[in-house]
């Protein structure tokens, strides 16, 4: 064999190994980019101290567009007013519209909401179904929110990549990775979830504070969390407290916890032991508190969002007499003709 066509060997060779490692080398690179950690974050590490008690609120626009708003806030009570299968094919056509509509002229409750319609599609039946599900589009409102820092859609875009749908590939620490963040611009979802992991590594003062945090923005599931935990410790006063709060912030387990607790003046979980003492406090049989709860809760299971500010004066604790009550819009603080800022 000669010379020359050795080396055309050679370098045929040479040329296939460079060629391989080239492609080898991009797609290790992207691979890493696509799992590194965005400017400005860090790993979730759970030996870490939790972070600070951050509030969503200070970190979204100060201000609103009062017409937008209105446009947004209007469909969304709609939306909240039926159970999925009652809607009319118009009713979720005129939701989506006015939905899209504040979305595309800014509004971020709207995006927020845009981004759920796109996360599970609207209209359940047939006969009112107006989108179809697309987890791309949900992501990339989350995306656009996330840029922006706003705390909900850095919390979406974590459970986006947590479960690896629309577009966000599946990584556990980039997930974590946005709850840290999210938590730490007071996301009350992203605390929650940290208290979670908190908890299953026993770090149980770390639990209490994230869901304290939570707690504080007046967020149902960390009241309901609290009530949880102070029953099982058998503080029932303080119990009742958390669920009584969880009621207002619109929670509707803790609702149905007060609903039980009046049915029969203590839980079935309650050991027999304990039902003199939460005699004394106040806790018995009530048939007409345990109704206005359970009225309560099948609000709630309609409209989650519904606020029970009032609740004190048409609904007090033992020993206070309960007043007339006409309906849970009677617990419903009148809503604001200001102009909207959150």
């Amino acid at each position: 064999m000669s010379n020359l066509r050795l080396r055309w060997i050679y370098s045929f060779a040479l040329l296939a190994i460079f060629t391989a490692g080239t492609y080898f080398l991009i797609d290790y690179l992207q691979e890493r980019a696509l799992h590194a950690l965005p400017y400005g974050f860090k790993k979730f590490n759970l030996s870490d101290p939790p972070p600070a008690c951050g509030r969503w609120k200070a970190h979204m626009p100060a201000t609103r567009d009062p017409a937008t708003y209105r446009l947004y806030i209007e469909a969304r009570k709609v939306w909240r007013s039926k159970i999925a299968w009652q809607f009319t094919h118009e009713e979720a056509t005129r939701i989506l519209t006015d939905v899209r509509k504040a979305a595309d002229l800014g509004d971020w409750g709207a995006r927020a909401l845009m981004a759920h319609f796109y996360l599970y599609g609207l209209g359940v039946l047939e006969s009112n179904h107006v989108l179809d599900a697309d987890p791309d589009k949900a992501v990339e409102i989350a995306r656009m929110a996330a840029k922006a820092l706003q705390p909900w859609g850095l919390y979406d875009l974590g459970v986006a990549y947590e479960h690896g749908y629309g577009g966000a590939h599946y990584d556990a620490d980039l997930a974590w990775a946005y709850y840290l963040k999210a938590a730490e611009l007071g996301s009350p979802e992203a605390q929650m979830a940290l208290a979670s992991a908190y908890a299953h590594e026993g770090r149980l003062k770390d639990e209490e504070t994230m869901v304290q945090c939570a707690y504080q923005q007046g967020h149902g599931p960390a009241a309901f969390a609290l009530g949880i935990d102070r029953r099982t410790s058998r503080n029932f006063k303080d119990a009742v407290d958390y669920f009584y709060a969880g009621v207002k912030f619109g929670s509707k387990k803790s609702a149905v916890a007060l609903h039980q607790l009046f049915d029969k003046g203590h839980w079935i979980t309650t050991d027999e032991e304990d039902w003199p003492a939460m005699k004394a406090m106040g806790f018995v049989q009530d048939t007409e508190r345990s109704r206005r709860y359970k009225s309560i809760s099948d609000a709630l299971e309609i409209n989650p969002d519904l606020k029970l500010n009032r609740l004190d004066k048409v609904l007090p604790l033992p020993p206070a007499k309960l007043p007339e009550w006409s309906g849970v819009d009677d617990a419903v603080e009148p809503e604001s003709t200001g102009l909207p800022t959150y």
